[in-house]
């Protein structure tokens, strides 16, 4: 890195205001910077571009989609290049990215631009898929009182940017980590002997913290449910059982959550049995990046 590795305050402040903590940016970006620079510099860029150089350059998408991650970007500008670059961010993240229109525009030392390039572009490119496919599931079960949520099929440090895209999409998080709320599912529900012995078991040791469990049966939903547990877990029921377990707590305030099976093609069908969650890996796991580019001016 060229520049002081040293966020400017700008930047901090849109990326708290937006839910991301700085230093978390800060240590993603830095990491993601090493492994380009692991080996030395940008050889093909010093090699080709002189020294005092200077240009502008504008992110910009190629295709429609839903941007998350623009600030993100240009704290891998500001971290190459320091004070000497320029960052203006010409969108913000949940507004649509209409192709040839610029997310982000950026002035300094040609180097830094064209070094700090890939980076920015893997970052923004890959977390405006996320928001861009979590727009496509929310959109799906417009109309129902069902929301979007993601899980922790992440990508290893990444989660709390991917998470964050999720929200610039419409969607809603579940837990970001372990400690956070508990999850009971088969394993645990095996480990300590049924549904009923592994609440209690959380309860006793965790008092007070969210609850939900995950059950693969209608009679393992009346027992979760019996056991005054906030939220069940569906995993992999037909629309047919889904409404079942709909019908089966009403009135009780047990929330139910859809996971496992799951498509575009049946989110609204899923949605409209009257459950309150449909939890989507794909949303993190398998999002395909949003096409977006980085042109200098000429």
């Amino acid at each position: 890195m060229t520049g002081d590795g040293v966020l400017r305050p700008q930047l901090a402040e849109m990326l708290t205001a937006a839910g991301l903590d700085p230093a978390e940016v800060v240590r993603v970006v830095r990491r993601a910077l090493e492994e380009d620079l692991a080996l030395g510099p940008d050889v093909t860029t010093n090699s080709t571009v002189p020294a005092d150089a200077r240009a502008t350059g504008d992110i910009v998408s190629r295709t429609r989609g839903v941007l998350a991650g623009v600030a993100v970007a240009g704290a891998v500008f500001d971290l190459v290049g320091g004070p000497e670059v320029d960052v203006v961010l010409c969108a913000a993240d949940g507004d649509d990215a209409r192709p040839g229109q610029p997310a982000l525009t950026v002035t300094g030392p040609t180097r830094s631009l064209l070094t700090a390039e890939r980076t920015a572009l893997n970052l923004v490119s890959h977390l405006s898929g996320v928001a861009t496919l979590t727009r496509r599931w929310v959109a799906a079960v417009a109309g129902t009182d069902a929301a979007i949520r993601d899980t922790r099929k992440t990508t290893p440090g990444l989660r709390a940017l991917e998470k964050y895209a999720v929200r610039c999409g419409g969607g809603v998080n579940h837990r970001m980590a372990l400690g956070d709320a508990a999850l009971v599912k088969d394993n645990h529900v095996a480990a300590a002997g049924g549904i009923t012995a592994a609440v209690e078991a959380v309860r006793a040791s965790a008092p007070g913290i969210a609850l939900e469990v995950e059950c693969d049966t209608l009679d393992q939903v009346r027992e979760a449910a019996a056991a005054g547990v906030e939220l069940v877990l569906l995993d992999n029921f037909s629309t047919a059982a889904t409404r079942s377990a709909v019908e089966l707590v009403r009135g009780s305030g047990v929330r139910l959550e859809a996971s496992g099976g799951l498509s575009l093609d049946r989110a609204a069908e899923v949605a409209a049995t009257g459950l309150h969650y449909l939890a989507v890996g794909a949303l993190t796991h398998s999002a395909p990046v949003l096409d977006l580019g980085f042109d200098l001016r000429g």
